[in-house]
Order: C-alpha cells, then structure tokens, then sequence
C-alpha cells in the first residue's frame, strides 16, 4: 500500500473540508428567488387599474408595467381578464397623483424641478376570495426637470410617470413574490 506525503495528506484533508462545508449548506438563498404565492396559483389575472385621479392613461401605465414585472420575474400565466378563470386576480386603484413644485431656479425664480406623487391600493385574490396580499398605502415618487429653453422644450412628465410605473411594479411583485 503507498503512503501519502505529508503534502498530500493536508490537501485530502484540506478537501473534504470544503466538501463537508458545500454539502451541509447553511440554508440562505438568494433574495428574489422565493414565492410565497399557494401552488395551485398559476393564472393570474391583472385587469386594467382603475383610475380616480384627473391624470390622463396613468392606470395604463401602472397596470402595464406590472404586467411586465410579472412576466419576466415569474412563470405565471398572465390574463387582463379575470373572466378566463385565472387562479388570483390582481386589482389596484389608483387614488392620487399629484404634482408638487420642488426646486426654484434661483436666477429667473421659476420652477425647476417638480415632484410627482402617486398613492394607490392593491390586492391580490384568489378565486374563492380569500386575499393572499394587500397594500392599501403603495405611495411612489419620482422628480423631473422643467427645461427653462423654449428651442429644448421637452415635457417629462410622462417620462417620469414611466419611471415610476417600473419602480411601482418592480416592488409590488417583489412584495407578492417574497411575501413582504
């Protein structure tokens, strides 16, 4: 029988340690990765956001989004009507939308920077009722830039409601997802 070297036997040794510490994994995971949604839930049904504010498509923008954020960060299947039997269905209201002046340009005394504020209510049930998650106090913002030159003008508020519409979606799924 061959004897093993000094050398050999501390990297044996060195070896079953690191496999001995991978096969008794300690039990974290990834954040992003968990569901915390029932398994028999696998059709979920995002009608169109109903509006109560005067801002034009707003609810168009929000529901898409989400849509969206369901459809690449999940595999569930997606209908806008909650008529085709899906197994939860997805409601929200948008209740505000403001817009506040936040910034003043100093020289001219004119606003700079407004800040656009959205306060929405969601939930999330399944189709014998019984609600699987709601937030009745989702408020979101985002600013934009008032340009000062009429040659540059470009109006940013759409822009800016998209960014928020992501950023909504991205936390909305995130908190049905991983149950926050």
């Amino acid at each position: 029988m061959r004897r093993l070297s000094r050398r050999q036997g501390f990297y044996g040794a060195l070896l079953l340690v690191f496999l001995n510490l991978g096969l008794s994994a300690c039990g974290y995971r990834t954040a992003g990765k968990s569901n915390t949604l029932p398994d028999h839930v696998k059709t979920i049904a995002i009608p169109a956001f109903v509006n109560e504010t005067q801002t034009y498509k707003i609810e168009q923008m929000l529901t898409g989004a989400v849509v969206r954020e369901f459809t690449t960060r999940a595999n569930y299947r997606i209908v806008s009507n909650s008529d085709t039997g899906a197994d939860a269905t997805l409601r929200g209201v948008v209740l505000s939308a403001t817009t506040a002046p936040s910034n003043y340009d100093s020289t001219t005394g004119k606003v700079a920077t407004v800040l656009v504020t959205v306060n929405m209510k969601v939930a999330l049930t399944d189709r014998d009722g019984k609600v699987l998650f709601e937030n009745e106090a989702y408020q979101f913002r985002e600013q934009y830039q008032i340009s000062q030159e009429l040659s540059s003008f470009f109006q940013e508020d759409s822009p800016a409601l998209e960014r928020l519409s992501r950023d909504f979606a991205h936390t909305l799924v995130s908190n049905i997802l991983e149950g926050f």
